[in-house]
């Protein structure tokens, strides 16, 4: 580690590492899947662990009803008809705007068949001898949740004077299209600057690219399978609908920015789910396929949804029977837009300096391929990157895990970066 101020070092040293362990092994244990019960009781996990720290909380109803009805909800793929708000301060009593937000999600994407879990039950978290902490969450990102935690709670128990205020948005609902950092913002609070702790695997994120899920209806025409010819099969014209948006995926990809080059793929087309037939001897009148459309970075939602529904058209518009019956298109669920760091913002700067004081080496600033919140903070005019333990290329896998060395550096770098924005020095 690099000299530090006697400020900084009294927080570094407040850093209580067995405690977020504990943070890590109790939140995980919350099943907090998307839609489920649970992902409340993940966020009130949080306002009372941050009440006990003596932070100054909003915790709030979210009123997902009228949430929905506002012409720039981001999205929801499952069926929630409440959700939970959270937001701490420290230091609120010097008034202002809080210097730096320290961001993370409770949510958690469904774990499979628990059997595949070769380290036991999902929600239960296990310690290998390797110290790496495994379980659904572990490292998307509830690791990043504990991270943020033990560092504004370092900031308190090492008794240092702030000079503006320190905040923690806990939110619910990222992964299926952000409502709960959507509800935060729209509630009014804000920072100069946030880190968003999602796994980054020891790189910085500054941009990310866009998201979105489509939905497409192909339609045939029934017949029996022993006279084949006389239908048409939504499968196979599904097919002719696929080799299409394959090729404009690789358009797609032609000329990526700088930050992006490292990716195979920066900008992926991905057909997830396909659901076709009801009888196995008869001609298929119907094919429901969804999937995963990549955004560009340079461009708007509207500009991508175009781009993609203009090539189903094309597709279409070459096939005699899709002439006729052509392929409906939905965009149902989250819609995920890039978001961006402003270039050459200090934020950027500040924080790679903060891990090379802690980890004793620079990291490297990437693309995401991936959507996140950070696109909903950079919007409300939040500069946010994001920074955070566990690599993602573990989220949302079976037996996914997190190095705990990773989250207490990390959290050590979110100490270190409150001190510098907060604190009296």
């Amino acid at each position: 580690m690099s000299n530090f101020t006697s400020t900084e070092s009294a927080v570094l040293a407040a850093i209580d590492e067995e405690q977020i362990v504990r943070d890590l092994a109790e939140l995980v244990a919350i099943p907090s899947v998307d839609g489920a019960p649970e992902e409340r009781d993940a966020q009130q996990w949080c306002a009372d662990r941050l009440r006990g720290l003596g932070l100054d909380v909003d915790c709030w109803e979210i009123d997902v009803a009228e949430a929905q009805r506002q012409p720039d909800f981001p999205g929801m793929e499952v069926d929630r008809v409440d959700a939970l708000g959270c937001v701490a301060v420290l230091g609120s009593d010097n008034g202002g705007q809080p210097a730096l937000a320290l961001y993370g999600h409770t949510d958690v994407v469904p774990a499979g068949d628990p059997d595949l879990w070769f380290a036991g039950d999902p929600f239960s978290m296990r310690i290998d001898d390797e110290g790496r902490a495994w379980g659904r969450g572990t490292c998307d990102m509830k690791a990043g949740v504990v991270a943020a935690i033990a560092a504004v709670a370092a900031v308190r128990r090492s008794g240092v004077s702030l000079a503006h205020p320190l905040a923690f948005h806990a939110v619910s609902g990222e992964e299926d299209g952000g409502i709960g950092a959507y509800a935060t913002l729209r509630r009014g609070h804000r920072a100069k600057a946030c880190i968003n702790a999602e796994p980054t695997s020891k790189t910085l994120i500054p941009a990310h690219a866009g998201a979105l899920t489509f939905r497409l209806e192909v339609t045939g025409l029934a017949a029996h399978g022993s006279t084949r010819t006389r239908g048409v099969s939504a499968i196979e014209k599904f097919e002719v609908v696929h080799r299409v948006l394959r090729d404009l995926e690789t358009r797609r990809n032609v000329d990526v920015p700088s930050l992006f080059e490292h990716l195979d793929l920066a900008w992926p087309l991905s057909v997830g789910m396909v659901a076709s037939g009801d009888w196995a001897s008869t001609v298929p009148a119907r094919l429901v396929a969804s999937g995963r459309y990549g955004v560009r970075i340079d461009e708007s939602v509207p500009a991508a949804i175009e781009a993609f529904e203009s090539a189903v058209a094309e597709a279409c518009a070459d096939d005699s029977w899709l002439r006729e019956h052509p392929v409906t298109v939905s965009w149902p669920g989250g819609m995920f837009a890039p978001g961006s760091l402003p270039a050459g913002h200090e934020l950027l700067d500040q924080v790679s300096q903060a891990v090379t004081d802690v980890r004793g080496s620079a990291p490297t600033a990437f693309g995401g391929p991936y959507g996140s919140d950070l696109r909903q903070y950079a919007r409300a005019g939040i500069p946010t990157l994001q920074y955070g333990p566990g690599d993602f290329n573990y989220a949302h896998a079976v037996d996914e895990h997190v190095l705990l060395d990773d989250v207490f550096a990390c959290s050590r770098v979110f100490a270190l970066m409150a001190v510098r924005a907060c604190a009296d020095n």
